[in-house]
């Protein structure tokens, strides 16, 4: 029987050990931990969700392991609320904790709206798929805000080659943003729903059913028009550095999808990957 007492007993760290294979790791961490968040909006109140976690740090060449549990300590003594303008500090204790100049963070998480309809003003919870990540090379950052917005499209050649009705879908549009602090999600997620043939609600009646059919029918967009017009939207708008927008139209007389993206800088014109 060991005898010695746990306090003098010395555990070996083998991860932090030295390595001779000369090769540098690009990210190494953790990946997908569900962990609960608090996401401040717009308004200032804080949201509580639940989100997926995945960090990173670069590894150099001659240690061999990194220290797993410490992400896992970050994320449970993390107290405040993310939003773009805090994610940099939650970046920068992975680095500074991991001993890395450069580290990876992305959480991904359920976010939900309260949202009127827009006759009845009956209330009800819109939900989001958001995506926040962000990258730190030594003293620089870049983050980038992804959402996925679900909105209602009519097809405007349906409509004018019908003697009545027109077909209409559900589409997702993804908006993938670097932004500055100023940008909120909020903003964002409206940019988007004003640029469709009619946003979608949670809970509806029958005169907001009504009123959401005749708009689309008085607002009918392709796909190619509905990324056009957030586009130029996000073009307008100094807050929003680069971004790519995409819409998957989910085509109600097809058994495909209808989808366009684009892509832009900012700095450079329109150009999708060839």
């Amino acid at each position: 029987m060991n005898t010695r007492s746990q306090a003098t007993t010395v555990i070996a760290d083998v991860q932090g050990g030295p390595d001779g294979r000369r090769l540098a790791i690009d990210k190494v961490g953790i990946k997908d931990l569900r962990h609960p968040l608090a996401f401040r909006d717009r308004d200032g109140q804080m949201q509580q969700t639940v989100g997926r976690f995945s960090a990173y740090v670069h590894l150099p060449h001659d240690r061999r392991g990194t220290h797993m549990s410490r992400f896992v300590e970050i994320l449970n003594h993390y107290r405040e609320p993310l939003a773009v303008a805090s994610v940099g500090t939650l970046l920068d204790r992975i680095a500074l904790t991991l001993h890395s100049d450069a580290a990876f963070l992305e959480v991904s998480f359920p976010y939900f709206v309260s949202k009127q309809a827009p006759v009845s003003g009956v209330a009800s919870l819109m939900d989001y798929e958001v995506t926040l990540s962000a990258a730190r090379q030594g003293r620089d950052r870049d983050i980038t805000l992804k959402v996925v917005i679900p909105v209602t499209s009519l097809c405007p050649c349906s409509k004018q080659i019908s003697d009545y009705g027109a077909h209409n879908q559900r589409s997702h549009v993804t908006v993938t943003v670097r932004a500055d602090p100023r940008l909120w999600l909020d903003d964002l997620i409206e940019t988007v729903e004003g640029q469709a043939s009619c946003e979608i609600y949670g809970l509806i009646k029958r005169a907001d059913e009504k009123f959401i059919t005749e708009r689309a029918y008085d607002n009918p967009k392709f796909v190619e028009d509905l990324v056009r017009d957030v586009a130029a939207r996000l073009d307008a708008d100094p807050r929003v550095l680069g971004y790519t927008v995409e819409s998957e139209n989910f085509e109600s007389i097809h058994n495909h999808s209808a989808y366009a993206l684009i892509r832009s800088d900012k700095k450079a014109p329109h150009a999708a990957d060839s």
